[in-house]
C-alpha cells in the first residue's frame, strides 16, 4: 500500500478536532475536498476509518491503528527533516509540549526563552494538561515532550527527572487556618477556595483529590492566574492550593500564610517523558537536553 502524506495529515487533524470541518480547516482544505480524500482513503484501505454522528466524528478500531502509524510516519519524517536541516542554515522545526500547571507557570518560561534564542526558526506549541492525559498524548504521538507530576504510570516511555515541588495551602494572615503549620487537605474543604480556570490542570487535580475524599470544593472565585489568586487570598476572599515555589514568590510581596499540606500527593516529582528520545528531531532532542540540564542544576 502507498499512502499520501496529505491524507495522513488530514486524517490526524480530523481525529484531533473530532470534526471533519475542523480537520479540513487545519489542513487548509475545503470541506468537499477533505471529505473526498477521506472517502478515497477508506476505499483504498477497504475499511471504515471514521464514523460520523451528531456529535462529530469518532475514530473506528481500524482508524485507531492508522492513527498510531500515521503519527509515527510523520514524526519520523519530521526527524529526518530536522536532522538534515541542522546541517544547513536556518533550521526550521516545530516542537509540541504538554506540561502540568507548575511547569507551565514556574519553570518552562525561562528554559524556553534560552532555547528559542539559540533556535530562532523553531516554534513551540505548548498546552497545559493533567499528567495522565500528558502520558497518553506522548504514547499516542500527539506531542513530542511531556512534563508530568506525581505517581503517574509511565511504562513504555523514556523518563528523565526534572524538578521537585510541593503543593501548599495559602491563606490570609487573619484566616482561621493561618495559625496552623500544617493541615490535612480534608480539613480545608469547609472553607471557600480561590481557583484557576476549569481548564487548568491544577483545578482538575484538586477536584479529583476532593472527590477521592467524597467531598466537593467550594469555589468562591475563579481567576486566570496565580498572581490574581494570591491577591484574592491576601484579601481573605478564600484560600488556595498552590505550588510552593509560586506561593513563596508571591509571599515576598503579599501578606500570605503558607501552610504545609500533610497529604502524600502534595510532594511532587516532575518528570520529562518522551516516547523515543532517539526518534525525535535533533532540535527537539536539544530542548530535552536543556530541560534535563535545568533540572539537574536546580534540584531542591
Amino acid at each position: 500500500m502507498r499512502f499520501d502524506l496529505v491524507d495522513l495529515k488530514l486524517f490526524i487533524h480530523i481525529v484531533e478536532a473530532k470534526s471533519l470541518t475542523g480537520g479540513a480547516q487545519r489542513s487548509h482544505l475545503s470541506l468537499p475536498a477533505a471529505s473526498t480524500r477521506i472517502k478515497n482513503l477508506e476505499e483504498y484501505v477497504g475499511v471504515k476509518l471514521l464514523s460520523r454522528g451528531r456529535q462529530g466524528v469518532k475514530v473506528t478500531g481500524a482508524g485507531e491503528t492508522l492513527l498510531v502509524h500515521a503519527r509515527r510516519v510523520l514524526r519520523q519524517l519530521e526527524q529526518l527533516s530536522g536532522d538534515l536541516q541542522e546541517y544547513a542554515s536556518g533550521v526550521k522545526g516545530h516542537v509540541r509540549v504538554f506540561a502540568n500547571t507548575t511547569a507551565m507557570s514556574e519553570y518552562l518560561p525561562a528554559v524556553l526563552r534560552t532555547y528559542l534564542v539559540s533556535h530562532p526558526n523553531v516554534t513551540i506549541e505548548m498546552q497545559e494538561r493533567l499528567s495522565p492525559d500528558i502520558v497518553r498524548a506522548v504514547e499516542e504521538g500527539m506531542v513530542d515532550i511531556g512534563i508530568v507530576a506525581g505517581n503517574v504510570r509511565t511504562e513504555g516511555l523514556e523518563v528523565m527527572p526534572y524538578r521537585r515541588d510541593r503543593l501548599v495551602l495559602a491563606t490570609a494572615l487573619s484566616h482561621p487556618l493561618a495559625d496552623h503549620s500544617s493541615v490535612d487537605f480534608i480539613d480545608t474543604l469547609g472553607y471557600d477556595f480561590i481557583g484557576l480556570p476549569e481548564a487548568s490542570a491544577i483545578h482538575n487535580f484538586l477536584k479529583r483529590a476532593a472527590a477521592d475524599l467524597q467531598r466537593e470544593l467550594r469555589w468562591r472565585v475563579q481567576v486566570s492566574n496565580f498572581e490574581t489568586a494570591c491577591r484574592m487570598i491576601e484579601a481573605n476572599v478564600g484560600i488556595g492550593v498552590l505550588p510552593e515555589s509560586t506561593a513563596t514568590r508571591h509571599a515576598g510581596t503579599m501578606a500570605l500564610r503558607i501552610i504545609q499540606l500533610n497529604d502524600e500527593w502534595a510532594e511532587r516529582k516532575l518528570q520529562i517523558c518522551v516516547a523515543d528520545l532517539g526518534g525525535l528531531p535533533l532540535f527537539a532532542r536539544k530542548l530535552v537536553s536543556l530541560l534535563v540540564e535545568d533540572g539537574l542544576g536546580r534540584q531542591d
